[in-house]
């Protein structure tokens, strides 16, 4: 107060001017990754090598964050985003991880792209106590915090999705019979479980058939659970895999109802490739708003979105839910991040990433919200069936729970 201010206040002034200064006042507290002026996000994504449609995200992050540096930053510091290729290969997430960490010195990695990637760093970021923050993966050993309590998914666990295909099967094709590919790994496996705890013996299971990352095709499978006499296919692969996987089925004539895993579940990157005339009918399940799905044209958060795209990231694909997941996470990391104010240590991160409540993101489906607690470590547990038209993805029926919870 100078000088020339009067001695004395009203009561109502004076609780202004202590309201105002508290939040100047407090004392900023900073970890390893941020300072006045910035703070240090790392990232890891498959740029290159057989999941590379993934890398689509990484950039939408990347465009996300210019948008938020070129309106002020979060509470006026600037987002230093590095992020790096590790062509979907565990080996390389492991380099890139102690690079970021321990060279470039980030205060967090953020949304690391795969399931035996991010389990391959999982114990390193838990002894150095670095965030290994909403990683993109729903397995459910993500969201152990008793045992990693630095390691935090964001989507839906695949096991509660494989549940949630249980109950549509289960209502609407109780005598028929599945076949499953899937990828031979903790992500593939985790889908299987959940959908074989809900459907127990109700429905039998004449095929599962797996196949590696780095295999060239998956066509010998299709048509060996073509000669399955499967009638429902399960089908859990990366978008190179899924795309095939549907061509080769619409090639060899066999026209299962088709339940296509979310990861997947994208126009632009997978039902293109594959055709879309083949990939009419192909149902999933979703909790974002599809891009080409003319429900959302006059939405306001759709606006938002397609305004981002053409002013941040014009050459990213729109028809591509992937651009909408990227955009989806990166606003849950500016929110957490936001609530930090001036503590920006990586224990205030965790504090506030596991204090999530009834968040609504305007691109999440209406009735999807984010939540957490101290051990309910997947914000999103709730999803939404959705059908193939041959232009767009419709969502049908309630909104779902897969009576998998997130904590441990």
């Amino acid at each position: 107060m100078t000088r020339s201010a009067p001695r004395l206040l009203p009561l109502a002034m004076l609780g202004l001017v202590v309201a105002w200064a508290g939040p100047a006042l407090a004392q900023k507290k900073y970890d390893t990754g941020a300072s006045d002026t910035e703070i240090k996000i790392g990232h890891i994504g498959p740029y290159s090598g057989p999941a590379s449609a993934y890398g689509t995200i990484g950039k939408t992050i990347a465009a996300y964050f210019n948008k938020v540096n070129a309106e002020g930053g979060i509470n006026g510091r600037k987002i230093n985003f590095i992020t790096y290729d590790d062509g979907y290969s565990p080996p390389k997430t492991v380099e890139q991880a102690r690079k970021l960490v321990e060279s470039d010195e980030v205060l967090l990695i953020f949304n690391s792209l795969g399931t035996a990637h991010n389990a391959s760093i999982a114990r390193y970021m838990n002894s150095k106590k670095v965030p290994q923050l909403f990683v993109a993966t729903g397995a459910t050993r993500f969201g152990d915090a008793a045992n990693f309590p630095w390691t935090m998914g964001w989507q839906p666990n695949y096991q509660s999705e494989g549940r949630v295909y249980a109950k549509y099967v289960l209502q609407n094709h109780p005598n028929g019979k599945i076949g499953i590919l899937y990828q031979n790994d903790d992500y593939g496996k985790d889908y299987l479980k959940g959908l074989k705890d809900a459907i127990g013996d109700k429905i039998k299971i004449v095929a599962e058939l797996p196949y590696e990352a780095t295999d060239p095709t998956i066509d010998s499978q299709i048509v060996s659970l073509r000669a399955s006499g499967a009638d429902i296919f399960f089908n859990v692969t990366t978008p190179k895999f899924a795309a095939q996987a549907i061509r080769k089925a619409a090639e060899i004539g066999w026209k299962p109802v088709h339940l296509l895993n979310s990861v997947s579940a994208s126009i632009g990157s997978v039902l293109k490739p594959a055709g879309l005339e083949n990939a009419k009918g192909v149902l999933t399940t979703s909790y974002l708003k599809d891009p080409t799905d003319p429900t959302w044209k006059d939405d306001p958060a759709a606006k938002a979105w397609a305004e981002f795209m053409q002013k941040y990231y014009p050459d990213g694909d729109r028809t591509s839910a992937f651009t909408v997941y990227g955009y989806l996470v990166a606003q849950t990391l500016e929110y957490v991040l936001k609530q930090c104010g001036n503590e920006l240590t990586r224990e205030n991160v965790m504090k506030h990433a596991t204090n999530l409540k009834n968040v609504e993101l305007g691109m999440l489906l209406p009735g999807i919200k984010l939540n957490t607690g101290p051990k309910d470590y997947f914000p999103l547990e709730q999803l939404q069936m959705a059908r193939f038209n041959g232009e767009n993805f419709e969502v049908f029926g309630p909104i779902l729970a897969g009576d998998i919870g997130g904590g441990s």
